[in-house]
């Protein structure tokens, strides 16, 4: 049986063991991870598993690309975006509804889409019943005519993609403010990167990556043709 000391035990390890040694040290974050309770985002199936230094499935049965990512790639995300208390939050990728909750409390206002049906109704009830309420949940394909879902609401501030593309579009990097960041996981299997963009001017982007990792791909973000003379 899982008690509350238990549970409690688990997060502090999840922060010590897994989320600090990938240089998570910023205290609002690390503060965060304590408090928003990560276990209620999980699915039930998986919930003993929360927190886990490994991908959850979503669904049942699992597929591709659904999934909760690991707790430190969450998190190391979250805390290299620099979320301020003024900024307007795009995600693409909603998932359990995590990292939104995670964003809400940094930053001004979230709107997150999923292009699932059923995940997106099921993060709206999680983030409702976690008490917050500076998220917007919109079932959409961020993709589809040029980011048309996400398009009237913007510019934002930052704007993080929950999982891999191979290429940003042009398009979505349209959409940042002036010094506005945009954090993605780029590349193909076995090497990605995490990589952060910030808007410095009309047509002046920047661009960092950090660190590596490896994530899900998003669904219908173009992908490079494989084709070889």
């Amino acid at each position: 049986m899982t008690t509350a000391t238990s549970l409690e035990q688990a997060r502090f390890n999840m922060i010590e063991q897994q989320i600090r040694p990938w240089e998570v040290l910023d205290g609002r974050v690390l503060d965060l991870l304590s408090q928003v309770r990560r276990e209620d985002f999980a699915p039930a199936a998986h919930r003993a598993l929360a927190f886990t230094d490994m991908e959850l499935p979503l669904t049942q049965p699992a597929v591709e690309g659904q999934c909760m990512l690991a707790p430190r790639v969450q998190a190391r995300l979250v805390q290299d975006l620099a979320l301020q208390p003024t900024d307007k939050v795009l995600e693409i990728g909603t998932g359990s509804g995590y990292t939104a909750a995670l964003m809400a409390s940094l930053a001004q206002r979230v709107l997150s889409l999923e292009i699932e049906p059923a995940l997106a109704s099921q993060a709206r009830t999680r983030l409702m019943q976690a008490g917050i309420t500076n998220v917007e949940v919109r079932q959409a394909d961020a993709c589809a005519n040029d980011f048309a879902a996400c398009r009237t609401d913007g510019p934002y501030d930052a704007i993080l993609l929950a999982g891999s593309v191979a290429e940003v579009p042009p398009a979505l990097l349209g959409l940042l403010a002036p010094g506005g960041r945009l954090a993605v996981i780029t590349g193909s299997e076995p090497m990605m990167r995490a990589t952060f963009i910030t808007r410095a001017g009309d047509a002046d982007y920047r661009s960092a990556q950090p660190w590596d990792t490896v994530a899900p791909r998003l669904r219908n973000f173009p992908e490079p043709s494989r084709f070889r003379f």
